[in-house]
């Protein structure tokens, strides 16, 4: 019997789709056989991509700190990073939906954020990098939303494929967490920067290779984005991708430093931050088979309910490593899970023509907005209340959004 591609996504028959043709005009996403999905350029994508993340997301906090910042301005620089997350892929989006040229957004904005990036070579000071920061960022967070829509357009009626592909991803960003960290101990922070342009650059030659693929046909008669905007299981959800994201603020910020002050070495530190993308790896494997058994919503509360247990163990129990352990397996829930569902519940509201904003939107309330109220009051936290309260608001924050999940989300 024939195997699904992404079901064996590294078997052989998985290479040969890509030495294909991309399908006809003839055949909609929805008709598509799975193994016209170009496997191997998607994941491929987001293997470099997740990457850039890798390196940006554990080691800028460090880097910003051996310019001399302080953690508020840390904390607000990295905010940028978020902030431009709430209008950029809206924009973009946008325009993908007018034009249906995802692509050429995604090969678009991956070059000019490496040409942005360069800017951080020139000058050092706080403004200046903060305007760098908002450019790049702002092509830069134009590139997923278009490619995840994309992809989605690829897998048609099966969504819940999407983790098989995703999860390079997180091989990405491992491989990045336990390789940057060893190079910038030995070879000192300067490096980064040009590490970090170094990933931009091949996320832009990535993007050369994937091939567009037009969303399916919305119905005449479908919703109105306003609509679909309104309805309380839409709200429901973006609320809790905002507090999900805002209670990843002081991990993304300070996890890194929040290590290495308590005595942990570099290597470790890049280990710990793998640890936990390795468990993402695993929950993204068997999502397919995870679906269909628990539902959305069941998985979705399991996630936040770990996510808050996840940030109390870690701004408690800083001294003991198997703890810490522990916490970074639950990165399989905050992570893995929730993004893996969110991906779907979105999918399943915003259709057709609505396909390409239904992402950006997700990307600006949960990355964007979510991202900059986690990052700002993580530096203001951190710097006036230490790191356990930091910790502690983060907890709540997904406490708060388990309590959001159980009332507002239904399965159909």
């Amino acid at each position: 019997m024939r195997m699904s591609v992404l079901k064996h996504p590294l078997s052989l028959r998985a290479i040969s789709p890509i030495l294909g043709q991309p399908p006809s005009k003839h055949q909609t996403p929805a008709s598509m056989p799975i193994g016209a999905v170009p496997y191997w350029r998607l994941s491929g994508f987001y293997l470099f991509y997740f990457a850039s993340i890798g390196v940006l997301v554990p080691y800028w906090g460090p880097y910003l700190h051996s310019l001399g910042f302080n953690p508020s301005e840390i904390g607000e620089l990295m905010a940028m990073v978020m902030a431009t997350k709430i209008v950029s892929p809206n924009i973009w989006a946008w325009i993908a939906d007018h034009t249906g040229r995802r692509m050429q957004i995604v090969r678009g904005g991956a070059f000019l954020a490496a040409l942005c990036f360069t800017g951080v070579f020139f000058a050092n000071d706080y403004w200046w990098l903060m305007a760098v920061t908002f450019l790049f960022s702002f092509f830069w967070n134009a590139c997923l939303p278009q490619f995840e829509a994309n992809t989605l357009s690829y897998l048609g009626d099966q969504p819940h494929r999407y983790s098989a592909i995703r999860l390079w991803g997180s091989v990405g960003f491992i491989l990045a967490v336990i390789s940057v960290g060893p190079l910038l101990s030995q070879y000192g922070q300067p490096w980064m920067p040009i590490i970090m342009l170094a990933t931009m650059v091949v996320i832009w030659l990535s993007s050369l290779s994937v091939p567009e693929q037009a969303a399916a046909h919305s119905p005449i008669e479908s919703e109105s984005l306003r609509q679909v905007l309104l309805k309380p299981a839409v709200i429901a959800l973006l609320v809790i991708c905002f507090l999900n994201q805002a209670s990843h603020g002081p991990y993304y910020v300070f996890y890194t430093l929040y290590l290495e002050q308590a005595g942990y070495g570099s290597v470790l530190i890049g280990w710990l931050w793998a640890l936990g993308v390795i468990a993402e790896v695993g929950v993204f494997m068997v999502m397919h088979r995870l679906v269909p058994r628990f539902g959305l919503r069941n998985l979705l509360l399991f996630s936040v309910f770990l996510t808050a247990i996840r940030w109390w163990m870690i701004g408690q129990f800083i001294d003991s490593l198997l703890l810490l352990l522990v916490a970074q397996l639950f990165h399989a829930a905050s992570f893995g899970i929730y993004h893996a569902v969110a991906i779907q519940l979105i999918h399943r509201h915003f259709v057709g023509k609505h396909q390409g904003r239904g992402q950006a939107l997700y990307t600006s309330v949960s990355f964007g907005l979510g991202g900059v109220a986690g990052s700002l009051y993580a530096g203001y936290s951190w710097q006036g209340l230490g790191a356990t309260a930091s910790f502690n608001i983060a907890a709540l924050l997904s406490v708060l959004a388990f309590a959001v999940t159980w009332w507002g989300i239904r399965e159909r």
